[in-house]
């Protein structure tokens, strides 16, 4: 009699319990699973994505031999946002898993950033009016429109080389966003020293951006996609430019890369234009660093800053049947003094062009597509005039909510 008193009395809490606080599970059309109270003090939704890749190199554009082969998981994140006690209270988290993600080259030569990166995102909101954000953590900064852009959200494999050598990438410290119907200003103020990093130096990272929508803002969440998935009714555009000075750099990369025998200050420019309309898309992007003393010696052993110039066009079209076509001409350029310097002649860093071709099916938006890319890379030595060439393919499939 007392068991089931017992069970009685712990039922009718746990109904009760569910009828004063319950938890509502909302799905929502690619943005995963989210979870909100009753009483409205939090919510939280889940996504995940992973990207399987097999991709082959050529030794050369006259022997098709394998060079490489590239098969393996190349991102596998896990991604949660919501608020907690008030919608006005916001945050973002996205973890890692994959060894391709973390970033392990880089710690090999860094005592500034020596763990594996599992936290590429790590931080919250206040959004006292609307429009206006503060943000305090670890996150992108507002630098080149292709690394904002989510990596899940791409129509190539992996975004272009100008990214990769240019790219400002995460940092930790105070972000600020201001956005309109045709306009948005975007700052940040962080610690230069790029994610995770264990410490930092008397050297700040300031980034500014600034954004114009002459058409307004485009069709639900297709800014932040590449490619036209949503068939723009209108003409949409964007145009943009923004500065990054990395104040006492420690890596080669300013938040990314090696640690340099000693600091740098390094500036970045950045402009980008993004067109879209009834399936077509077109992505230009260009990108400028320079550092007064980019090569940094010890005992005979360089490190050095790639300061140049690079360029990145993208041009598409989806189909009706989601089928899309796309075409990427990119290329990065050295400034003279790291690849021709009187004093330091074993530094030669060289200019790299890449022409990318892209099949995309997109089955369900870019939470399920697969992706086929055929590319021509071509690295050219300006110091010895010579030149070295790949060719090279990559199937993906990407999976997520």
């Amino acid at each position: 009699m007392k068991k089931v008193l017992l069970v009685g009395m712990l039922f009718t809490f746990y109904q009760t319990g569910l009828t004063q606080n319950p938890i509502t599970v909302i799905t929502k059309k690619q943005k995963g699973i989210e979870l909100v109270q009753k009483d409205s003090l939090f919510s939280m939704r889940f996504q995940f994505r992973m990207q399987n890749r097999m991709g082959y190199m050529s030794k050369s554009l006259e022997d098709f031999t394998p060079e490489s082969f590239e098969f393996r998981v190349r991102r596998l994140r896990l991604g949660m946002r919501g608020f907690v006690y008030n919608p006005k209270f916001t945050y973002y988290i996205q973890l890692s898993f994959s060894r391709g993600d973390m970033d392990w080259e880089s710690t090999n030569g860094s005592t500034i950033n020596t763990s594996p990166n599992i936290v590429r995102d790590a931080i919250a909101y206040y959004e006292p009016l609307k429009g206006l954000k503060v943000g305090i953590g670890q996150t992108k900064l507002p630098g080149n429109r292709q690394r904002v852009t989510s990596s899940g959200n791409l129509q190539f494999v992996d975004r272009s080389i100008v990214n990769s050598t240019f790219t400002i990438d995460r940092d930790f410290g105070l972000f600020l966003s201001y956005d309109q119907a045709y306009f948005r200003l975007k700052g940040a103020i962080t610690s230069g020293e790029g994610r995770n990093s264990s410490k930092s130096d008397k050297g700040l990272n300031y980034t500014g951006r600034v954004e114009v929508l002459p058409f307004g803002k485009f069709t639900g969440d297709n800014e932040d996609w590449e490619g036209d998935l949503e068939r723009e009714k209108t003409p949409k555009l964007v145009l943009a430019a923004g500065y990054n000075y990395n104040v006492n750099s420690m890596r080669t990369g300013g938040t990314l890369g090696s640690d340099l025998h000693a600091p740098v200050d390094v500036q970045n420019i950045h402009a980008d234009a993004l067109f879209k309309y009834k399936g077509f898309a077109f992505l230009q992007e260009y990108t400028n660093r320079f550092a007064e003393n980019p090569i940094t010696e010890n005992s005979g052993k360089y490190r050095t800053v790639y300061t140049g110039h690079g360029l990145n066009t993208q041009l598409s079209y989806c189909f009706k049947n989601n089928y899309e076509v796309a075409v990427r001409f990119s290329y990065i350029a050295p400034n003279k003094d790291i690849y021709h310097h009187p004093i330091y002649t074993s530094v030669n860093e060289k200019r790299q062009e890449q022409l990318h071709l892209g099949l995309t099916k997109y089955l369900y938006g870019h939470r399920l597509k697969l992706q086929a890319n055929v590319l021509y890379n071509l690295t050219k030595d300006l110091k010895n005039n010579s030149q070295t060439g790949q060719f090279g393919g990559v199937f993906q499939i990407e999976m997520g909510i």
